[in-house]
């Protein structure tokens, strides 16, 4: 499924209002101030939402990798989730909402990386794949745009995917290691 750029604004809008209700204290609901409920909201997708400052610096990023819930929902909780759950950062305080930058990644179903692990990287597009490592020791998550803000090649995404999780960066090439990987729709709110 295939958003529209005015379906991208909507769920950018639906992340801008939980980041602020959560930055402002209180309990976030999920309706109020969104936009009305549109069936594109309803189709069950993963998602992620990023926060960073208006200098690019990395603010707080959760989200959902499967697609458990309806798309408004996760983007939304996943919203509070970077403003108030990323345990790399303290809450967004209400001074920071002016310097911040919301970008929301809609994903497609992860798939397993089909072949033995030394044919995974060819199987791993960089800037068209984000990669999920899942392992008994743990498990992470990169979204596609972060191999192409590193100039990484698959070999290196997959590390860091590794590391991402816990695990040692050659775990990739372990068979009980599981490597997805998804393809993500980006949409951000435009630089002042």
């Amino acid at each position: 499924m295939y958003l529209t750029p005015d379906q991208g604004k909507a769920l950018v809008s639906i992340a801008r209002t939980a980041v602020e209700q959560a930055a402002e204290g209180g309990e976030p609901a999920f309706g109020h101030g969104a936009p009305p409920r549109q069936r594109f909201l309803e189709a069950k997708r993963g998602a992620f939402v990023t926060l960073s400052t208006l200098e690019g610096q990395l603010r707080g990023c959760i989200g959902f990798p499967y697609p458990f819930k309806p798309l408004g929902e996760a983007v939304f909780e996943s919203a509070v989730g970077a403003a108030t759950r990323d345990p790399r950062f303290p809450r967004v305080e209400p001074r920071e909402l002016a310097s911040l930058r919301v970008e929301v990644s809609a994903l497609t179903q992860p798939e397993e990386v089909a072949g033995s692990p030394e044919e995974r990287p060819r199987s791993v597009r960089v800037g068209r794949d984000g990669l999920m490592i899942v392992s008994r020791g743990g498990g992470g998550l990169l979204l596609p745009q972060v191999g192409v803000e590193l100039g990484v090649g698959p070999e290196e995404f997959l590390s860091l995917t590794c590391e991402k999780a816990g695990l040692p960066p050659d775990s990739w090439l372990r068979p009980e290691v599981r490597v997805l990987r998804f393809q993500a729709e980006v949409f951000c709110e435009a630089p002042p």
